[in-house]
């Protein structure tokens, strides 16, 4: 069975999977309301505006790391038999999350740029929260290309 960086990751799936990633992020942020809402949309306003192309860097650099990190989730849903992987990903939420947050912190601990490194400090505690509001989102958007 093929890997899901063997399906999401090959030359033709890659620049897609790319943009869906950014229009989620997109559409996560521009959701997001209350104090906690108005530290993410900040958050990503100082990394969209830190250079040109910053975000869609980052999701590129990141992207192999997440999926690594989602594949166990696919392999478990896949041999399940479940419908939906967002649902499926929704009632592991937390496991899910922290998986995910792992990437980012690891990322966070090299990070040179103290600018997004002090934006990412400011909304790390709540993130799981976040993630895991964007995580039926995130199933829809592997299972478009896995399922």
């Amino acid at each position: 069975m093929a890997t899901l960086q063997d399906i999401l990751l090959t030359p033709e799936n890659k620049p897609h999977v790319i943009d869906d990633c950014l229009t989620l992020l997109d559409q996560e942020v521009k959701g997001k309301s209350g104090v906690s809402g108005t530290a993410v949309k900040l958050a990503y306003k100082t990394a969209s505006a830190f250079a040109s192309g910053y975000l869609r860097g980052m999701v590129e650099l990141l992207a192999p790391d997440m999926i690594i990190e989602l594949e166990p989730f696919w392999a478990d849903f896949s041999t399940s038999g479940a419908g939906d992987f967002g649902d499926y990903l929704v009632k592991h939420g937390d496991e899910v999350s922290e998986a995910l947050l792992s990437v980012t912190d690891r990322r966070a601990e090299t990070s040179t740029r103290p600018a997004i490194l002090k934006a990412y400090k400011t909304v790390r505690g709540g993130a799981s929260k976040h993630v895991t509001a964007a995580l039926p989102a995130l199933g829809a958007l592997v299972q478009k290309y896995a399922g």
